[in-house]
């Protein structure tokens, strides 16, 4: 009994001062203060899209910082930098917190401009058209230009490979660009393994002068050269046309022209070689000639055996021009369907003709313009005069004469390049 009052006793003079430890302990981790006044100020850079702001807290009282930057994004630190990639007015407030409390600033107005209403950037990413715009290098001669330090002419490209016709560089109001090789990319002066990338890219107004700045190591436009920190000038930038030029780690110069994307430009490349190329019909082939229907080719005419064509008409030469031109030399004689399939006098002539994708099957389409121009048979297609590619290299093709529509009469045509 004795023990047990002891320990009583000393639990009740414990309590006062355990009661006044903890109320010691509290205050030394009381926070006291001000309550933070929370302000700010920002800078945009107006030299260049997307617009970076940067903002700096001038608040008192306070040492934790939270930026709501009014497009659903916030940051922190006493100073921050915020990216704006689309144009509008944004609603930016600052957080602080301090020993006092919490302060909220007043909302301030950011204002980032538009670069659409700048016309290289909107011919550049088609602003008018989504804001996105597909450019491949031009199959013009001139197409690629080296120069040097002092604008001088080193060389200049007549003809470009079918692996760089094919590139694809599409460009975003979003500042983002997407290279696609379609299968290869050149590089080291031939056709290499692919260098597919996507990355951003910054653009510069210049007051007239514009430039891309690329923004990743591997990303280029037109060639996949070492241009020095990937900027190219932007020399001309219209709804038809983008030339660019860069300049190089020895000082020369490289500018590209561009053009937008047309999927049939690689094979317009194969057909005209660049300039001009000789085609013939295929006498080494099987079936050189058939005529059917677009269901069945082969409805009613099989074709000849190889080498069995009429020598009037296997020696005839179908030359196609870059410039959209076709020359047809007959040699001594044409066969012609309309004298009763036999040889006679020669129809050589040249005719303009159009070239786009092709309606219905098919790589690209040629439609002849003058009345009477034909490839391979003098009744193929005769109306219509549409001839679409179904295969092409840079050694052999196959066209099929007719639209095919509605049951209608095709005639398919095996071609080589003149030897």
């Amino acid at each position: 009994m004795k023990n047990i009052f002891r320990l009583a006793t000393l639990s009740l003079l414990a309590a006062p001062l355990l009661l006044a430890s903890c109320e010691k302990d509290a205050k030394d981790f009381e926070l006291e203060g001000a309550v933070p006044q929370a302000n700010f100020t920002f800078q945009a850079n107006t030299t260049e899209f997307p617009t970076v702001v940067d903002f700096t807290s001038t608040s008192k009282d306070g040492f934790v910082y939270q930026w709501n930057f009014g497009d659903n994004s916030i940051g922190s630190g006493e100073k921050a930098q915020h990216t704006y990639p689309r144009p509008g007015k944004y609603e930016v407030e600052l957080l602080t917190s301090g020993r006092g409390g919490t302060g909220i600033s007043s909302k301030q107005t950011v204002t980032i401009p538009d670069a659409c209403t700048i016309s290289a950037f909107s011919n550049l990413v088609g602003c008018t058209a989504g804001g996105v715009k597909v450019w491949s290098l031009s199959n013009a001669p001139g197409a690629v230009v080296k120069q040097d330090a002092g604008g001088n002419q080193i060389s200049s490209s007549t003809t470009l490979e079918a692996c760089q016709l094919d590139d694809q560089f599409s460009f975003s109001n979003a500042y983002t660009l997407n290279y696609e090789s379609a299968g290869k990319t050149y590089q080291n002066g031939a056709c290499g393994s692919s260098r597919n990338n996507t990355g951003s890219f910054v653009f510069r107004p210049n007051n007239g002068n514009p430039q891309i700045i690329l923004k990743g190591n591997k990303s280029f436009i037109g060639l996949a050269d070492s241009v020095v920190n990937k900027t190219y000038d932007i020399l001309e930038a219209t709804d038809t046309k983008l030339r660019l030029r860069g300049t190089n780690p020895d000082g020369t110069r490289t500018i590209v022209t561009l053009m937008p994307y047309d999927a049939t430009a690689p094979y317009k490349q194969l057909l005209t070689g660049g300039s001009s190329r000789t085609w013939m019909l295929d006498n080494q082939a099987d079936a050189p000639i058939t005529v059917g229907t677009e269901a069945n080719p082969l409805e009613y005419f099989a074709g000849v055996k190889p080498g069995e064509l009429p020598a009037c008409q296997s020696d005839d030469e179908y030359t196609f021009s870059v410039n959209n031109t076709l020359s047809y030399n007959a040699k001594a004689e044409t066969f012609s369907a309309g004298a009763g399939y036999v040889c006679k006098s020669p129809e050589t002539g040249t005719s303009p003709f159009v070239f786009g994708p092709a309606a219905g099957a098919g790589l690209a389409q040629f439609i002849l313009s003058r009345p009477g121009a034909f490839i391979g048979a003098t009744d193929a297609s005769p109306t219509e005069q549409v001839y679409r590619i179904l295969e092409i290299t840079d050694k052999k093709m196959t066209v099929r004469a007719g639209s095919g529509l509605n049951g209608g009469t095709v005639f398919t045509i095996k071609m080589v390049v003149k030897p």
